[in-house]
């Protein structure tokens, strides 16, 4: 039973991009184009030179800021600041998904490797503002990103949050890998499911799946 699985939990983690949200807001595809312009303004390349870097950055780093930050010695405040100024017209508020977070018993985070200031504004936009104890973003981690272990170590450090005890949603495989090894109950949210052993459930409907929970 799905429930008796989380029984133990008393935190409760959640990514922010296409976590929180459905991927079908695509909002993620407004953030690449303008990174993607972060990178050719900043490095003077073209747009294929620059898409294959963060492509680079992304695979190598986890994230084409740490990329950035690492080869480059780039300030990460701008291009935060750059890449999270679009727009969530497409994003709808929520009101089940807000019901079963506030009934989840226990703390309730947000982890993304976004920025905070971004996070705040899509929590608002989804009818989730207040739901949480707290809401971290890369910055919190001094810039470090998920997938590092170092990142989460960081987050729940500040957090005071004992992974043993805890749980993390993320769309992004590679992101529950960590927390897996250091003890959390991963779940995968995202439209197909991705086999791998440090995955322990995955649900293409978060709501749906908290609801099971509660």
């Amino acid at each position: 039973m799905v429930k008796a699985a989380f029984s133990h939990v008393s935190a409760w983690v959640f990514d922010l991009d296409n976590t929180l949200y459905p991927p079908q807001a695509r909002l993620f595809d407004q953030i690449e184009v303008r990174m993607t312009q972060f990178v050719m303004e900043s490095l003077k390349v073209g747009r294929d030179e620059a898409d294959r870097l963060r492509t680079h950055y992304w695979r190598t780093y986890g994230t084409t800021l740490a990329g950035l930050m690492r080869e480059h010695g780039v300030d990460p405040a701008p291009y935060l600041t750059t890449v999270h100024d679009i727009s969530l017209d497409h994003l709808e508020a929520d009101a089940e998904l807000a019901a079963h977070i506030r009934d989840l018993p226990g703390r309730r985070i947000v982890y993304t490797n976004g920025s905070g200031p971004y996070a705040e504004r899509v929590l608002t936009a989804r009818g989730l503002s207040g739901l949480f104890d707290a809401v971290y973003g890369v910055e919190h981690a001094g810039f470090r990103p998920k997938p590092e272990r170092a990142a989460f170590e960081a987050i729940f450090a500040q957090a005071k949050i004992d992974p043993a005890m805890a749980a993390m949603f993320e769309d992004d495989p590679r992101n529950l890998a960590a927390p897996h090894a250091m003890g959390m109950r991963t779940v995968h949210v995202a439209p197909a499911p991705f086999e791998a052993a440090h995955i322990h459930h995955h649900t293409d409907d978060l709501s749906g799946f908290l609801a099971r929970l509660l």
